[in-house]
């Protein structure tokens, strides 16, 4: 009888644990395990149970080393100290009282930045300006650098990515851009800086940082968010890519990472025009065989963006760049769904697919065309997707998967993905086109790669994990962007 009722016990509990996996599947597997274990009943039941989880496990199996693996990446030309502060704060520090909002494309001075400053936190919106005067502005950079809980960061995509390649030991990194003794003392100590990169003063971009219910003065912000400003003429002008380009003859690299186009906004249409074509005569001097990859960031200038496409694209081998710069670019440049104002929430899969499927196709690598672009890394909040030519890239499955992996780490700061600290928030089925007769894909976190063809060039889907309680979202893309080229492979060809 005792025999019987002791193994009714232990079939009761172990109902109970089996309950506990369907009502709690946010429990961590390893805490269902030692509950399991410690009712002696053989062999606990292996594997998170969260989609989370289960994603996460996947992945891992999922993200292999290329065979072939880089071993010196070069990267410029855009680098510079993000000081990170409370916007508030800042303009009290600098005796500024709060005022009526007004928008100022170019600030001139304290007030101009005051006025804009409580524009943009009215409506909780980013924004990034330039400020004219050097002498208000270096001013005003000195209070802020060194008030009390302000925040260095390497800042600027080229240093960002630079300081995440050399993350990896085996890894040689060059990185050219004005590098000032702050940065310099920021940078990992893997990353090598020509001396003719080194200037005695860094540049800085100050970011003011506000509250969701902040208030100041009557104003309340509807949103937390961050207002940017900088007076950088160094990244502006691109004036570390002849250094870039001429010390890549003696560092010998074999992958290439070019950033920092986007700073060009800021100067005359004469100037821009001459640069993009410096830029591209540069590009055209490293040598064959050797990938560039581009890393795009925001944008507001159609006409640069236009050039860039037609001019630079199809110099560089490899593109990284987020929904915003994507939806911009097919603006620009008259592209499929160009029509589209914004993104109403998570930009549609197959709007996203037909779009890159167009640059590829019209500015990539093709037996009739003589362009070098053979890969796209695009990269939003809930998902990524890789595309590439079909023959010049492999490993691609784990490229894509490890950068949406690290956009779970880093975001949370956690080593490796937290199932309980993350979500999975992918449209759970979509179409992979709009403009031809797209395939449905229903989501599945056991295979949570997804891959599709059109046309000679293949597509890899992965859904991120969204951390949901960020710590910090800064340097994210350039984060993705890095490790997704970490794991990828090039198969180097002759030109058509």
């Amino acid at each position: 009888m005792a025999l019987w009722r002791g193994s009714a016990y232990a079939g009761f509990l172990a109902l109970a644990v089996g309950c506990l996996f369907l009502l709690e599947p946010e429990l961590p597997g390893s805490t269902l395990r030692s509950l399991w274990s410690s009712l002696k009943l053989g062999p606990a039941p292996q594997g998170p149970v969260s989609p989370e989880g289960r994603l996460a496990a996947a992945w891992d199996a999922l993200i292999v080393q290329p065979v072939q693996r880089w071993r010196r990446v070069a990267v410029g030309v855009n680098a510079c100290v993000d000081v990170v502060l409370s916007g508030v704060k800042l303009l009290q520090a600098l005796g500024l009282s709060p005022g009526n909002g007004k928008d100022h494309s170019v600030l001139h001075s304290r007030n101009d930045l005051e006025e804009t400053f409580i524009h943009f936190m009215g409506k909780g919106a980013a924004a990034e300006r330039f400020f004219s005067d050097k002498e208000t502005f270096h001013d005003i950079a000195q209070v802020a650098s060194e008030f009390p809980g302000a925040q260095h960061y390497v800042g600027g995509n080229a240093a960002l990515i630079g300081q995440k390649f050399a993350a990896n030991s085996d890894l040689k990194v060059l990185l050219c851009g004005p590098v000032g003794p702050k940065l310099h003392e920021l940078l990992d100590d893997d990353v090598f800086v020509p001396p003719e990169s080194l200037q005695e003063v860094d540049e800085f971009h100050l970011i003011l940082e506000y509250q969701a219910g902040e208030e100041w003065g009557q104003l309340k912000a509807p949103h937390a968010n961050r207002f940017i400003f900088s007076h950088d003429l160094s990244n502006g002008a691109m004036n570390m890519l002849e250094v870039f380009v001429s010390s890549l003859e003696e560092f010998q690299p074999d992958l290439v990472v070019l950033s920092g186009l986007h700073m060009m906004e800021g100067q005359s249409k004469e100037l821009q025009r001459k640069r993009l074509l410096e830029v591209v005569t540069s590009i055209s001097d490293i040598p064959t065989g050797i990938p560039v990859h581009l890393e795009l960031a925001s944008m507001t200038n159609r006409e640069l963006m236009s050039s860039i496409v037609h001019q630079v694209f199809p110099a560089v081998t490899s593109l990284g760049l987020n929904e915003q710069e994507l939806l911009f670019l097919t603006q620009s440049a008259s592209g499929p769904h160009s029509s589209v104002s914004s993104w109403n929430g998570v930009p549609d899969v197959g709007m996203v697919s037909d779009i890159l499927f167009w640059i590829l196709k019209e500015h990539g690598r093709s037996k009739g065309r003589a362009s070098d672009l053979t890969r796209i890394h695009f990269h939003t909040l809930v998902y990524h997707i890789l595309v590439t030519v079909d023959g010049h890239w492999a490993n691609q499955l784990a490229a894509v998967a490890a950068g949406a992996r690290v956009a779970g780490t880093q975001a949370c700061a956690t080593d490796t993905i937290d199932a309980s600290r993350v979500s999975l928030r992918a449209p759970q089925e979509f179409m992979t086109s709009h403009s031809e007769a797209g395939s449905r894909i229903v989501l599945n976190p056991n295979e949570p790669v997804v891959e599709w063809h059109r046309e000679g060039i293949s597509f890899h889907f992965t859904p991120v994990l969204v951390c949901k309680d960020p710590i910090r979202t800064v340097a994210l893309g350039d984060a993705i962007s890095a490790e997704g080229l970490f794991y990828s492979e090039v198969h180097t060809h002759p030109h058509y």
